[in-house]
């Protein structure tokens, strides 16, 4: 299996290599030159296996360059303790045909600990493969739930370096409190004064800089990204797509006409995650796209045009308050049967012009697989309180905007297939916004405010997030969004 760039296909290099330098040299994201296909027997062999075992299974599809005992080595430290009752992506059931997949039970309550616990070994084996031995330095933008992420995957791990963008005034309390407070002798945590887009685009800039790599490389490291333009963040969420379809079969669901999958998605990287596992072979219908206020993504899913030059919205669901969804050009590229020149010159007017057209074709494709719904601030709270009222459900609110799309879809559409909706974050992460929806009584406190949620629903705050109300700020710094590059000099303590 080799891996190509989206915007250069004659570079064709090994999942090793993809991993281990996170983008391509012109700017472009590796992508595999095919898609595995699983068939009957397959899922017969899956249904048999846990949650480690359908990793490696699935793994071993896409990384055919590790062996089977290095693939082994990296599921199990990342999936063995790591997550509530060993089930990294259980499911809820809400009435006969709506399954949610909550995928908040790891370290940090939030999605991207499935990928973000498996990473670190990954990164560290193909480095060994690919990196000549340099040191690695993880450069992560966030607008919340990757930086802790990432943050708690690569602390103290040999031989890298990490350090997390983050914009001071867009993320909730309970991300900020979880990145500023993070331990770890390799941990580095920076606020930018702007929002995500700033953070992303300020590090696709130093990464792709070449006078840049070179001071790094003349202090023996080199770059790797833990955001998911890296195909080592990518593809552990294919897994637990897969996984769930294994366990909707398992419990009885009738899947015979397929399912619908909605996602609340920013960056286009958990959706796409689900559209590998359809190509796959997992029977989807339709990939519902689930946006904020932020509706570029709706937008273009509805008429072909991507434009990022519009009012940003700072919503209360922060990790979707994104103009500049890079994992886009993967689809795109797919969508585009590899024509990497073409996506090389929408990609370009994106970065000149803020705004592309796709032509009829890729967007008849695109509208085929998605369908593209948005839900404001006053959407999402009426979808909390809903959900509560009728299922006893307490959902964050990006689950929320997740389930409001899924309404949207089916009064359109009167499509009652069974649904699988993921849920990206614990409702406590976002207690203030939750608690909201179900009362008039805020507290001033963050933490008085999620032991009020607790209370008024007599659900239990996770583990993780109780014990931060003894944590203290490690990180205050506060960058303008030019001065990146002097805060990475300064974290790395490099001129």
């Amino acid at each position: 299996m080799n891996y190509v760039s989206t915007r250069n296909n004659d570079i064709k290099v090994s999942s090793a290599f993809a991993i281990a330098h996170g983008i391509s040299v012109e700017g472009g994201l590796y992508v595999p030159e095919s898609i595995p296909q699983l068939d009957t027997k397959d899922f017969a062999n899956l249904s048999e296996l846990d949650y480690i075992g359908k990793a490696e299974y699935i793994l071993k599809k896409y990384l055919t360059d590790f062996t089977d005992e290095e693939i082994s080595a990296c599921v199990n430290g990342a999936y063995t303790g790591s997550f509530d009752d060993d089930k990294p992506a259980a499911l809820a059931q809400l009435g006969d045909k709506i399954n949610i997949l909550e995928l908040w039970h790891g370290p940090t309550c939030a999605f991207k600990d499935l990928a973000l616990q498996l990473l670190p070994y990954l990164l560290t084996t193909s480095t060994k493969k690919a990196a000549d031995g340099k040191k690695t330095v993880i450069l992560v933008a966030t607008s919340g739930d990757t930086g802790k992420a990432a943050l708690e995957g690569f602390k103290d791990v040999e031989n890298t370096e990490i350090i997390v963008f983050y914009p001071s005034e867009g993320v909730s309390p309970m991300q900020k409190l979880q990145m500023d407070s993070q331990k770890g002798n390799n941990v580095h945590v920076c606020a930018i004064k702007g929002n995500f887009d700033d953070a992303q685009s300020g590090v696709k800039k130093i990464f792709t800089d070449a006078a840049i790599k070179e001071t790094l490389a003349q202090n023996g490291m080199e770059f790797s990204s833990a955001n998911s333009i890296n195909w080592g963040r990518l593809v552990p969420q294919i897994i637990y797509y897969i996984s769930a379809y294994c366990d909707m079969l398992a419990k009885g669901d009738d899947l015979s006409n397929g399912f619908n999958i909605v996602v609340p998605t920013g960056n286009f990287g958990n959706i796409l995650a689900a559209y590998y596992a359809k190509e796959m072979g997992v029977p989807v219908n339709k990939l519902i796209c689930a946006s904020n206020a932020n509706r570029v993504l709706t937008d273009f899913i509805n008429t072909g045009v991507y434009d990022r030059n519009r009012e940003f919205y700072t919503t209360m669901s922060p990790s979707m308050d994104i103009l500049i969804s890079s994992n886009l050009e993967r689809m795109l590229y797919i969508l585009a049967d590899g024509d990497d020149k073409y996506i090389a010159d929408i990609q370009s007017q994106l970065a000149n012009d803020g705004k592309f057209t796709v032509n009829d074709t890729v967007l008849a494709k695109l509208q085929s697989l998605f369908f593209g719904a948005c839900c404001d601030d006053d959407g999402t709270l009426k979808t909390i309180k809903n959900t509560f009222d009728e299922y006893g459900y307490l959902c964050d609110t990006h689950t929320a905007v997740a389930v409001n799309a899924y309404e949207q879809y089916i009064e359109k559409t009167g499509d009652n297939r069974p649904v699988l909706i993921a849920s990206t974050a614990s409702p406590y992460k976002f207690a203030k916004s939750v608690l909201s929806a179900l009362s008039n009584d805020i507290p001033e406190s963050e933490f008085d405010t999620v032991d009020a949620l607790s209370d008024l629903t007599r659900t239990t705050v996770p583990t993780p997030l109780a014990e931060l109300k003894n944590a203290t700020a490690r990180f205050k710094d506060i960058y303008k969004k030019e001065d990146m590059y002097t805060a990475v000099c300064n974290c790395l303590k490099i001129n």
